[in-house]
């Protein structure tokens, strides 16, 4: 068939448009996948925090990177949503990775490994449960993933989807700007406020008043607004 040249200019245009609307499409489809997975283990990623610690934030975007946002085939065949390799029960498909009768075994398998695992299980003394950014460093740092770039793309999930809304952040956490893990021996600082207690600070920073006291040098629990504690 012979096209004039109208005719094929018409044709080229249509095809660079259809090129837009699926490069359109492709990334608003994964966004619906992420926010449609958020909404669903949200709560069970709050749950996990409150109970054991670890950042709500980070155990959703681990698992929407592991799981392509329950998508992928081990997440799908194998309830499998963090990538973790071990026994497949699943007769059905052939894979080095673990497989769970339910997602929120996986879940639970993810917070044991965290717990077991040296490289992982001091991270729970060092950070709290609001410091995203370091609990990620320090996940890749003790070896779960041989990617270099897994880090930076566990965070873009929690940046993107402001996942950290969920960790239950004091109002007054400003995020470390240093690109390398805090120290654990280097102090924290924490500004005293209109009718903050040590009782009370302590409670909110997970420590207590006796180890609040040692660090500051105070001799009693006595504090005034605007006073700078190490913590």
């Amino acid at each position: 068939m012979v096209y004039g040249l109208s005719e094929k200019n018409k044709i080229v245009k249509n095809l660079i448009l259809l090129a837009f609307f699926l490069l359109g499409f492709i990334p608003a489809k994964s966004q619906t996948a992420d926010r449609i997975y958020i909404d669903k283990y949200k709560d069970l990623a709050v749950r996990q925090m409150k109970e054991h610690g670890i950042p709500a934030s980070v155990i959703l975007a681990v698992a929407m990177h592991e799981s392509a946002s329950g998508t992928s085939k081990i997440a799908r065949y194998l309830n499998n949503h963090f990538g973790i390799k071990g026994r497949n029960r699943v007769k059905t498909i052939r894979s080095s990775y673990k497989s769970y009768d339910s997602v929120d075994n996986s879940y639970e398998d993810f917070i044991r490994l965290m717990k077991e695992k040296p490289g992982f299980s001091k991270l729970f003394k060092q950070y709290p449960h609001y410091d995203y950014k370091n609990w990620v460093r320090g996940i890749q740092r003790g070896g779960y993933a041989h990617s270099k770039t897994w880090g930076s793309q566990v965070r873009a999930f929690i940046v993107k989807y402001k996942l950290y809304e969920y960790d239950d952040r004091p109002a007054d956490w400003v995020d470390s700007p240093s690109k390398e893990p805090v120290n654990s021996s280097t102090a924290k600082i924490y500004r005293v406020k209109n009718g903050d207690t040590l009782s009370g600070i302590a409670k909110k920073l997970g420590t207590s008043v006796k180890q609040l006291m040692n660090k500051n040098g105070l001799k009693t629990s006595k504090i005034k607004p605007g006073q700078r504690l190490k913590y």
